[in-house]
């Protein structure tokens, strides 16, 4: 999926402000936001529910919401939670759904794999208004899964799931996308799109500013940290190096060169590692006015410390 200055407007207000969004072929790709900052309705626009004021979409390496036709029955879809018919089972909902879907039927089989699929009894006749939120939302992800979609477009996926069940998900999501199924998944659970995403984009205020490679964004930050009783003899041996709590930080590509330096000059070392960045300081420094998208916050290394 890609836009172009994709950008909405509802009367005065910009809920999304030309927006250039890149999901390329196979990524996980986590789309994160606070509430308002614009996510669903970026979603709604890609997916063609809402028609955007200017800027375009491609979806499928078609225009949308003019291909609508052809590219979303290639397109699986949880956005604003799961619907149901409420007096139908969960395997009803879902014949329903393929009855009235375009194309042809997928049939009782592929019903019964997707609801064991994502972890809903196939044989369960309860009406859905019994289900509890995790159990919708279950049943929302099987209705996008039904017609083995190349691309997922979900919407907090794990809204409503215990932690076990956010693991099922997680383990889900990635087993299709290994079997070549692109996903698109908004999400505000930073620690589990680290786990699973290859690509991150964050939007503030309805502008995106924030787009890479995960790889690219929590990458050694040229910093090595460095735990050792003998702080002094260790500033000592590595110039430059700066006190952070009970840690040492000191500017270097080379954390087996740091370590060899300490212990040639007989320094005890508990632990030398890089400095990475989670996710989390990521998006806070992307989010945050005040600071620069990919620095190394000096709060984190210590006044003064070097930055690689």
């Amino acid at each position: 999926m890609r836009t172009y200055g994709l950008t909405k407007r509802f009367g005065s207000l910009t809920a999304v402000d030309a927006v250039d969004l890149d999901c390329r072929a196979g990524d996980v790709y986590g789309f994160l936001g606070a509430n308002g900052s614009g996510k669903t309705t970026t979603v709604r626009m890609l997916l063609g529910l809402v028609l955007a004021t200017s800027g375009r979409a491609e979806v499928l390496g078609e225009e949308m919401p003019r291909a609508a036709g052809s590219v979303l029955p290639r397109v699986g879809a949880l956005v604003e939670g799961p619907g149901a018919y409420p007096h139908l089972s969960g395997r009803a909902n879902l014949a329903t759904f393929d009855a009235a879907g375009p194309g042809p039927r997928s049939g009782r089989r592929r019903i019964r794999e997707v609801l064991a699929e994502v972890g809903l009894d196939p044989a369960d006749r309860r009406p859905t208004r019994t289900y509890s939120l995790g159990m919708r939302q279950r049943l929302g992800l099987a209705a996008a899964l039904l017609r083995r979609p190349e691309l997922l477009v979900l919407d907090e996926p794990t809204n409503g799931l215990d932690p076990q069940g956010i693991r099922e998900m997680r383990e889900l999501l990635l087993r299709l996308n290994r079997d070549g199924t692109t996903i698109f998944v908004s999400s505000h659970l930073l620690a589990e799109v680290e786990q699973m995403c290859t690509r991150v984009g964050v939007l503030a205020g309805g502008r995106l500013v924030l787009q890479d490679d995960l790889a690219t964004l929590t990458a050694p930050t040229g910093l090595v940290r460095v735990v050792t009783p003998d702080q002094e003899l260790a500033r000592s041996l590595l110039p430059g190096a700066r006190s952070h709590g009970a840690e040492l930080v000191v500017s270097s590509p080379d954390a087996a060169d740091v370590t060899d330096r300490l212990v040639k000059g007989g320094c005890r070392v508990a632990e030398v590692g890089p400095v990475r960045r989670s996710l989390e300081d990521v998006v806070l420094a992307a989010t945050d006015p005040g600071a620069t998208p990919g620095a190394v916050a000096d709060d984190e290394v210590g006044a003064g410390a070097g930055r690689g």
